[in-house]
């Protein structure tokens, strides 16, 4: 008998079998009863599994490719060897078409007042119409602050104008500098570039540009320039409104493209942070023709279920993430240069503390009395669409998921004394964090980094949108026997170094008992969600409080 099967069994005593069938309910029995198979999980075995989907065998995870195909069917066998349940009728994965679209940009970009700017260094756009080519032609050049609408917050960049096929130049970030204002520093969903397209495309612009700045993004340029060049992946089209041209481009030649019209980026910057601003003419026209090679390629969502044995509560489920893709391969500039990213960090890490939890929690003698879905998600560097196509074709009806646990990027610099909770503030999943925080002897706080926006960049959105609340546990910060601060830097340093490039490898100097500890972590948080008699709720007023009434509206049966 296992020694983990045998300390539980110890610990439900005699009456196990009949009164506590599916385990315990009361949150200090659950924990005690989860702590046995969390001890399951070790450092060597998600090594393993890093080193596995990391390596240079699997090309980077790019969606669609050998390597994507080769790692989703490494971890469909991980699942079916663990004795999980296939997610669907046909097996472990979900499978969804994509639509690549690789853009050829031309070597630099005019404007009518005679400035160009340089493909890579300085801009980077790309076909958003996902058509073969886009245009702009005589296109006017319109600066509108922020670029955003939102009613909440009496807050309206474009003041009703007649935007059509006008080219948008808008600040990256939301509204920052004041607490109760878009939440201060929190960036919201309203400082993503997803938004500020998608507004743009309702507005009828022909085309967007964002000006980045490592402060209002949160990383460097040379994360754009990798994430924005090469074929850049969707979902299929379905009728939604849609730019011609959506590009990036640096705050220095913003700075000089404006200065060129006689205006002033810092001015119009400080303009831009009044609720009176109204979009301002720049008196610039641009022409900018593109060509795309189209494609349309597969991948997968690789899914196991742990069923659930309460007999009412087994239609519902947890659901816990990570996303299995990354950015795949560069083109290499001479025959030496390392052009595999291998996504070791993001999300190796990740995928290999999901497969831990589910090798754990199916080690358990009693069942959780919730299902307990483990998604290994495909495509979340384009855009969180894997998580998004799940969420729109989910295996459970969004009412009856419980919550969503993701694990997006591991802590590999050691066992930290905190645990970070993206998404602290927002729903009854902080009392479930907390208990577990004071189990294990950990202070719980909310995003360490709140203006990187990371609750709108990682799959957990997808769930929230229709209306699950989640949990990204982040690891922590405050690396025990290290200087304070000293767990920042090394974070800093990875977002500055090695994020979206190349050199995201497993190294001899990753830690591991940190990641432990943290998978451990999310291991007791996923059961008790699984043992509690309510699922959890979004606090009231929260921005998804509606979505979820509308799902549990929409529920079939009881």
């Amino acid at each position: 008998m296992h020694k983990a099967v045998l300390i539980l069994l110890i610990l439900c005593g005699a009456g196990c079998a009949e009164s506590q069938r599916c385990g315990p309910t009361t949150p200090r029995e659950a924990l005690d009863y989860a702590d046995a198979v969390a001890a399951l999980i070790e450092g060597d075995l998600l090594r393993a599994t890093v080193a596995e989907l990391a390596s240079d065998a699997y090309e980077g995870r790019g969606p669609g490719t050998e390597g994507d195909r080769k790692a989703r069917e490494w971890i469909a066998a991980r699942l079916a060897a663990l004795g999980l349940a296939p997610g669907f009728d046909d097996g472990y994965q979900q499978t969804f078409r994509l639509i690549s679209v690789a853009t050829e940009l031309p070597a630099e970009w005019l404007f009518s007042t005679g400035v160009s700017f340089a493909a890579g260094s300085e801009f980077v756009a790309n076909v958003a119409n996902q058509a073969a080519s886009a245009r702009l032609s005589d296109a006017e050049l319109v600066f509108v602050g922020y670029g955003i609408q939102a009613p909440e917050h009496d807050w309206d960049d474009y003041k009703g104008q007649d935007l059509s096929g006008k080219v948008l130049v808008m600040l990256n970030n939301d509204p920052d500098w004041d607490p109760a204002l878009f939440e201060g520093e929190r960036r919201l969903y309203y400082g993503r570039w997803t938004y500020k397209y998608e507004v743009a495309a309702r507005l009828g612009a022909a085309g967007a540009i964002i000006i980045h700045s490592e402060p209002s993004a949160g990383y460097p340029w040379q994360v754009v320039e990798t994430s924005w060049t090469g074929p850049q992946f969707e979902l299929p089209r379905t009728g939604e409104p849609r730019l011609e041209v959506a590009a990036w481009l640096t705050q220095p030649a913003a700075a000089a493209l404006l200065a060129s019209a006689g205006h002033d980026l810092a001015t119009l910057t400080e303009a831009a942070r009044s609720r009176d601003f109204a979009p301002v003419p720049l008196g610039l026209h641009t022409n900018l023709a593109l060509g795309a090679e189209l494609s349309s390629v597969e991948t997968a969502n690789v899914l196991g279920v742990l069923p659930g044995c309460d007999v009412a509560l087994k239609r519902q489920a947890v659901v816990v993430t990570a996303h299995h893709d990354h950015l795949g391969k560069g083109v290499a500039g001479s025959p030496e240069e390392d052009v595999i990213y291998n996504g070791a960090l993001d999300n190796a890490s990740g995928v290999a503390q999901v497969l831990a939890l589910a090798e754990a929690l199916a080690a358990l003698p009693a069942p959780p009395r919730r299902s307990i879905v483990f998604a290994l998600v495909g495509a979340e560097e384009q855009g969180l669409l894997g998580s998004r196509h799940y969420a729109e074709n989910p295996t459970f009806e969004a009412g009856r998921i419980a919550a969503n646990v993701n694990l997006d990027g591991a802590n590999i610099w050691g066992e930290a004394k905190d645990m970070i909770f993206v998404g602290l503030g927002k729903s009854s999943l902080d009392r479930v964090a907390q208990t577990v925080a004071a189990h294990v002897g950990r202070t719980l706080h909310g995003d360490a980094f709140p203006d990187r926006g990371y609750y709108y960049r990682s799959d957990q959105f997808s769930f929230a949108k229709i209306g699950v609340p989640g949990l990204y546990l982040d690891g922590g910060i405050e690396i025990i026997g290290k200087p304070p601060g000293w767990g920042k830097q090394r974070i800093d340093d990875y977002t500055l170094n090695h994020y979206h490039q190349p050199s995201d490898e497993l190294t001899d100097d990753w830690v591991f008992n940190g990641m432990v500890a943290d998978t451990r972590f999310a291991l007791l948080t996923t059961y008790l969600i699984a043992q509690a008699d309510e699922m959890p709720t979004w606090n009231p007023g929260d921005e998804f409080e509606s979505a979820r009434a509308e799902a549990l509206a929409r529920l079939s049966g009881p």
